[in-house]
């Protein structure tokens, strides 16, 4: 049966493990802003965590409950103090400001109406202190990479799993040209257990173009856009789209 990714969150971490150049860049930008932290899309806990245990006052939101609780316990593992909420980042009132918001990880990809990002970005923007920032990265979609999916299996990657051992993933992506949104099959293989687990992910791309225009409905200025980690100006060769925000009004 095929699930989504985020209801496993141990599946989750195993896949996507902690990029430690992205955790560099958030916990460098909530030191330059100081106060108050909010992550949307928070997910297991592997940028924000590492930010309240620099003694930033932090609250992580999600949409799952698995994820949350994963959170929760690495938070506790490591006496750290995050606040978790569940919920949705197109809609929610934490009834606080804060200095800096931010959604990593290609987070927001999972909203596909232009309206869902622009209310995202909303309610985002309602959250910001008084000279806060947004950020948040997002791919930089490769329309040749895109033009290959066509629903095809084929070996993506591997991990190790201190449970089963060697995993072998393999993917079938099939890219709505119309919708912008790539749907993909996920499947997870060991040598005893073939496609032991399939999972769904769709997710949204959003063009150099349109980011501005989308941030602006919602009263949003980008001030920055990196390709890169290391704060490399973005560009055509850029696989990455790495936002700085602002309010577009005092």
């Amino acid at each position: 049966m095929t699930q989504d990714l985020y209801s496993d969150a141990r599946l989750y971490d195993l896949l996507f493990p902690t990029s430690e150049a992205a955790v560099d860049f958030y916990r460098a930008e909530a030191d330059g802003v100081g106060g108050r932290v909010l992550e949307l899309g928070c997910g297991t806990g592997q940028k924000l965590i590492p930010i309240a245990a620099d003694g930033h006052p932090s609250v992580g939101l999600d949409l799952s409950l698995d994820m949350l609780d994963v959170a929760r316990q690495k938070a506790d593992e490591r006496g750290v103090s995050v606040e978790w909420q569940h919920g949705d980042m197109r809609d929610f009132d934490l009834g606080d400001e804060f200095d800096l918001i931010f959604i990593a990880g290609n987070a927001l990809l999972h909203l596909h109406e232009a309206d869902d990002i622009v209310q995202c970005f909303r309610a985002a923007r309602r959250h910001l202190a008084p000279g806060g920032r947004f950020a948040f990265d997002v791919f930089h979609p490769d329309v040749r990479l895109l033009a290959d999916a066509d629903g095809v299996r084929r070996p993506r990657t591997t991990f190790a799993d201190p449970d089963r051992g060697d995993v072998r993933v393999d993917v079938a992506d099939a890219y709505d040209a119309a919708a912008q949104v790539t749907r993909g099959t996920w499947y997870f293989s060991t040598d005893s257990e073939p496609d032991f687990q399939t999972v769904s992910i769709e997710v949204r791309s959003i063009f150099p173009q349109e980011l501005p225009v989308l941030l602006a409905h919602a009263g949003l200025r980008l001030v920055e856009r990196f390709g890169s980690w290391d704060g490399s100006l973005f560009g055509a060769g850029s696989s990455t789209q790495l936002c700085i925000c602002e309010s577009a009004t005092p």
